[in-house]
């Protein structure tokens, strides 16, 4: 604890004489040597565990001050700060503490100081949220987003999003189960980890094992075992039939597996589109260690041009284990009991109050 203490302040002091740097640190070049292994059929090998876990946000933080790239000091901190925020999380908790009790910590993210104190808030140990800086071609990238200030665009003059289905607006989500999240319900996984596009959800789970076939890639997703399956060199359906991932096509550009998809449910809407959005992707094993990958986002009634994102998916060594997701962590049916009995409660209360006191009647 002390030497990770010692590592921060030293980075601190090695960040504060660099925080108006103009420039980030330049990249080093693409491995443009480099030649993807081939599958027994011919095609590049993207087959294997990847995981897209990091500590780079999809938007670029205000902290950034709208750079893409951090200098490699400022990455050295914050990495530093997640191995203190590990060791905290991992100490020991008093098992007499009460109920709401919250771990104490000096390094904490905000959307994990939320969740600590509540009913079925996960400790740290339980999170797998990534432990450094997502980099491209070498750079240390502050978002995933790569359009100028890394936010989402702004839309159209006029252009309005339907609510999803599942949670219409001013109908009370508590009415029935088909009124719950996709997600809680264990149909598909919570976030973007299934995507298109396909984007780390910042818990857990951010794992992936690709296979592929002549006429078929298959990525299964560790998140709720959900499976993108996309046809290669096929053409997309036109019965406007969608399914939870869209439906994807895909063909080899060289080296590099382009994926085409469309007929996005509402339900799985992203940054607002669904009907007539359509998310490009590409595939590049750029290094033996790296598998780069990039999307873009069309959609002519929300934006005037595409845009997107890209991050590097980085090896892993096991296999891809159960996730074992049951119905809403069988919750569901007390989520939608306790909504009953506070329906009751109140209207036993509006009942009495409008009952006439005893002897107060007509004579």
């Amino acid at each position: 604890m002390k030497l990770i203490a010692t590592l921060l302040a030293g980075t601190v002091l090695a960040t504060a004489g660099m925080a108006h740097a103009q420039t980030a640190p330049e990249a080093p070049a693409a491995e443009a040597t480099y030649k993807a292994p081939r599958t027994a059929f011919g095609q590049p090998d993207l087959q294997g565990v990847w995981s897209n876990a990091s500590l780079t946000p999809i938007t670029r933080p205000a902290a950034a001050g709208g750079k893409l790239v951090y200098s490699e000091a400022e990455v050295a901190e914050m990495e530093a700060r997640v191995q203190i925020e590990i060791a905290e999380g991992d100490a020991p908790t008093d098992p007499d503490a009460p109920a709401d009790f919250v771990q104490p910590t000096t390094v904490q993210r905000p959307e994990f100081a939320a969740a600590g104190g509540d009913v079925g808030g996960y400790n740290r140990g339980w999170l797998d949220p990534g432990n450094s800086i997502m980099r491209v071609n070498g750079e240390a990238r502050s978002s995933i987003l790569t359009t100028p200030n890394g936010q989402f665009p702004p839309r159209k003059a006029g252009a309005t999003v339907a609510p999803s289905p599942q949670m219409p607006a001013g109908s009370n989500s508590f009415d029935t189960y088909e009124r719950r999240s996709a997600g809680e319900r264990c149909i598909v996984s919570f976030g973007r980890n299934g995507g298109p596009p396909m984007l780390a959800n910042g818990f857990y789970n951010n794992n992936y094992h690709f296979v592929q076939t002549p006429e078929h890639v298959v990525i299964t997703v560790e998140m709720n075992h959900d499976a993108r399956i996309v046809r290669l060199n096929g053409k997309h359906r036109t019965d406007d039939v969608r399914p939870y991932f869209g439906d994807s096509i895909g063909w080899w550009d060289g080296d590099t597996l382009v994926v085409e998809t469309t007929n996005i449910p509402r339900s799985q809407q992203f940054a607002g589109s669904w009907e007539n959005l359509k998310v490009t992707e590409r595939f590049t094993r750029s290094a033996q260690d790296r598998l780069h990958y990039a999307f873009s986002v069309e959609d002519p009634t929300l934006w005037d041009t595409a845009w997107g994102g890209e991050y590097e998916f980085s090896p892993l060594a096991n296999p891809l284990y159960e996730y074992a997701c049951h119905e809403g962590n069988h919750a569901l049916p007390g989520i939608l009991m306790g909504a009953r009995i506070e329906e009751a409660r109140l209207a036993e209360e509006a009942a009495a109050k409008a009952k006439p006191a005893k002897g107060k009647g007509k004579n």
